[in-house]
């Protein structure tokens, strides 16, 4: 497993627009897929977006496409998302994980960071 943290969150106005950054501890961090995900009070856990350990492959959730862009910096053990005209709909504790063999099994969650978009 590897150690993921998160930062980035914060409090922003809707339209605007935030870059989460998700850093991993070990090596092998490059070789694994990573997804973001978000909560919301009272809500269950959903997967926003994924890339695969190369970064040629992302896949998005509808409610997302066109406004979040996720991307990685395997020299950096980093991956990001990019958020962009952010809705008020769009608060709630964003939270990576980490998938070792790409197949959507996430083992390894960040502690997340809240996001929260004023109207």
């Amino acid at each position: 497993q590897v150690q993921l943290v998160e930062s980035g969150g914060g409090l922003v106005l809707a339209g605007g627009s935030l870059r989460l950054s998700c850093v991993a501890s070990g090596r092998t961090f490059s070789s694994y897929a990573v997804g973001w995900f978000r909560q919301a009070p009272g809500k269950e856990r959903k997967i926003l977006a994924s890339i695969t350990w190369s970064g040629d492959i992302t896949y998005y959730t509808d409610s997302v496409k066109g406004r979040f862009t996720i991307s990685r910096d395997n020299a950096k053990n980093t991956v990001y998302l990019q958020m962009n005209s952010l809705k008020p709909e769009d608060t709630a504790v964003y939270y990576c994980a980490s998938d070792p063999v790409g197949a959507g099994r996430y083992d390894s969650w960040g502690q997340g960071t809240q996001v929260t978009v004023s109207s």
